[in-house]
């Protein structure tokens, strides 16, 4: 393992150990110290061009393409199929995650000349898609959630900013995958002037530093994972009813937190909660996240604590089924026409100084939830 020819060696064949943290690296220079530091989770990549021509051509759209949030999604099939091993390859984020969406290659269009990256299909659509139309238990959802925290950490530990962390960048295909890595840029980059040029996003899912014109930074990906933890577990879209304009941006600077269910279990609010603190400095790390998360998975609980949570996670379980049958419930389908949930120019002026908001109705679903 402390061979060039080895580092490049790494990326052929399909390994669940090593792809579950991997740190990679885009230049040989340093990659003997990463080494000694990652225990052989260092992937070398380079040299794109050399390789361009080895990917297979998308052809036979299935659908026409639909819009995101900066371009088109097309379902094509691929005749040749991917290429199962590298020796060497540069991937839009100059990593490759078993939590991370696989990046199988690129392609150009005929006639626009426009590139195309071709991603792995997950035919359950994003997250917000699952747990539409999958009734899942509170076991079953820690299991995606600590899932998706340890993709974020992966991200995190390659010394990225994911910046765009939201239900609809989460996709579904028997597990869980972080997609949508255009913005991901490096934690340190200081190149980007948000408050003159504005920021992009999903409005519901940006911390309030952010929305003041702040960089993105690892604690702001970390809101954004409290924030979608929340939707998940509560199965309700952040402010669906509401326009998501400035006001709203200067509600979320006061502390307004989308509801937490009422029958979530207290650990999970707890950590729920400190991921969306309006402060950066009191969020959870997302090795921290993943960790706690991790202990939630794998049942690991104070022992005079057990009998408490075993009932308030019945008790979950029971009143997310009854809910999920509620008027309420139904009117989540229905979003306002002015609840935008895909990536845009954002650039709101004046916003407050983010605090933590004192009132508990701001953050407790009374009325969504059934007796």
């Amino acid at each position: 393992m402390n061979s060039k020819e080895n580092l490049k060696n790494l990326w052929k064949g399909y390994s669940f150990e090593y792809q579950v943290h991997v740190i990679t690296n885009s230049t040989i220079d340093s990659t003997t110290e990463l080494i000694e530091e990652s225990n052989r989770k260092v992937v070398y990549m380079n040299d794109l061009e050399s390789r361009k021509q080895a990917y297979g051509i998308c052809g036979e759209c299935n659908e026409p393409g639909t819009g995101s949030g900066f371009g088109k999604i097309y379902s094509a099939k691929w005749p040749e199929g991917y290429i199962d091993s590298w020796d060497i390859i540069r991937s839009h984020l100059q990593i490759y995650l078993l939590d991370v969406i696989q990046c199988y290659g690129i392609t150009q269009d005929s006639i626009t000349k426009d590139y195309m990256m071709v991603l792995k299909y997950c035919e359950d659509g994003n997250l917000r898609n699952y747990y539409m139309n999958n009734k899942k238990s509170y076991y079953s959802k820690i299991d995606t959630l600590q899932q998706i925290a340890r993709g974020l950490l992966d991200i995190h530990n390659a010394g990225k900013v994911h910046k765009d962390f939201h239900s609809g960048n989460i996709l579904y295909h028997d597990n869980p995958y972080i997609s949508d890595l255009g913005m991901c840029q490096p934690a340190n980059n200081e190149n980007q002037s948000a408050k003159q040029e504005g920021i992009f996003g999903v409005l519901p899912y940006m911390a309030p530093e952010v929305l003041r014109g702040y960089q993105y930074t690892k604690a702001s990906d970390i809101y954004s994972f409290g924030i979608m933890m929340n939707e998940y577990i509560s199965e309700e879209t952040p402010y669906n009813d509401i326009p998501h304009d400035h006001a709203l941006s200067i509600k979320q600077c006061k502390g307004l937190r989308p509801n937490i269910f009422k029958y979530t279990p207290k650990l999970l609010a707890d950590l729920i909660t400190k991921c969306w603190d309006a402060k950066a400095e009191n969020r959870p790390t997302a090795k921290e996240l993943y960790q706690e998360l991790k202990k939630l998975d794998d049942k690991i609980y104070d022992p005079s604590d057990i009998k408490s949570i075993k009932s308030q996670i019945y008790e979950y379980d029971d009143k997310i089924k009854l809910n999920r049958t509620s008027e309420k419930r139904t009117k989540n389908f229905q979003t306002h026409p002015q609840a935008i949930y895909t990536s845009r120019l954002l650039n709101f002026k004046n916003l407050p100084e983010p605090v933590n908001s004192d009132l508990n109705e701001m953050n407790l679903d009374d009325e969504n939830n059934i007796e």
